[in-house]
């Protein structure tokens, strides 16, 4: 990993999806993008995905996690601001939406978030307790 490369860390439980969802959301495309910053210091992202039943079976998903995991690797890098969480919700159409499409909705939902996340006067929410 380069330097300059934020680290980049997967949510793994519950409360860190919840806190998110509490949060800031933008919908671009076929990507629904929560975030919020942390007050914990650390200036690792954390990154989860969901995909709920409304989208397909288990096998579309996945798939749908699968490319948003990617999508995510791509442009969270570039855009993501340290010391936040994100979670990525698939919507409808997001297994068949052009690859670049799908770049351009992550890429969208990750600098609107920046900017909010940014934004004088935001006052970061509280890390949750672990459990």
């Amino acid at each position: 990993m380069a330097p300059d490369t934020p680290n980049i860390e997967r949510m793994r439980v519950r409360p860190q999806f919840l806190a998110a969802a509490k949060a800031h959301a933008y919908a671009r495309g076929a990507v629904l993008a929560q975030g919020r910053a942390r007050r914990d210091g650390d200036p690792t992202i954390n990154i989860g995905f969901t995909a709920t039943k409304k989208i397909g079976g288990s096998v579309v998903r996945n798939r749908a996690k699968r490319r948003l995991r990617e999508a995510a690797r791509q442009m969270a890098p570039l855009h993501a601001r340290p010391g936040c969480d994100y979670v990525f919700i698939a919507r409808g159409g997001v297994t068949t939406r052009p690859w670049a499409r799908l770049l351009d909705d992550m890429k969208s939902a990750l600098i609107s978030l920046a900017a909010d996340l940014a934004a004088p006067g935001f006052v970061p929410e509280a890390v949750p307790p672990a459990g």
